[in-house]
């Protein structure tokens, strides 16, 4: 594992419309923090874009060719705590609707967004995969810059695959 669990660990997206900074929760999530860390120090996420926008619901980026259906070429492990839950700002990964799908992608909310969570309000487990029950892992919170994530370009790469989105130029990761 590349992160040390004990950490803190902060994401500053930089895109053309500004930077957005997230605390990742590198000790609920440590799969997905190291896997997302990870990425990020490669330069995987460099001159990608925001490829699906849904003001109101989520901002999607993670994907280099900028169409929904691209990754790094393999999943990982599904990570839900109940202490992660999908409020306004949270990160967390994209997958295709079922568990242990989720590679590079990843989508920032605008709002609340529970049902995507794997736990129920009682802390109860979700069935996560079932039919149309679709989970997804929080591994961290926007801390600054959320007018930015607010103000990304709209965008379904479905409908209008000539318009790129917001570009991401840049995500640095710190450790402390």
């Amino acid at each position: 594992m590349l992160i040390d669990t004990s950490k803190t660990y902060t994401a500053t997206l930089k895109t053309d419309s500004g930077n957005i900074v997230i605390k990742l929760a590198a000790d609920l999530a440590p799969i997905t923090v190291n896997n997302f860390v990870s990425l990020a120090r490669k330069g995987y996420y460099n001159g990608s874009t925001f490829h699906r926008v849904i003001p109101g619901f989520m901002a999607q980026g993670g994907d280099p060719t900028g169409t929904g259906s691209g990754g790094p070429g393999y999943t990982i492990e599904d990570e839900f705590s109940p202490e992660l839950r999908h409020d306004k700002g949270a990160i967390s990964m994209a997958n295709t609707g079922r568990p242990n799908s989720g590679g590079s992608q990843f989508f920032i909310t605008y709002e609340p967004t529970h049902f995507l969570d794997g736990y129920n309000e009682d802390g109860t487990s979700k069935p996560c995969g079932t039919p149309g029950v679709s989970c997804h892992a929080v591994f961290g919170h926007v801390t600054d810059g959320m007018d930015v994530v607010e103000a990304l370009k709209p965008r379904d790469p479905g409908q209008n695959p000539n318009f790129l989105g917001t570009k991401l130029n840049e995500v640095v990761i710190e450790e402390r």
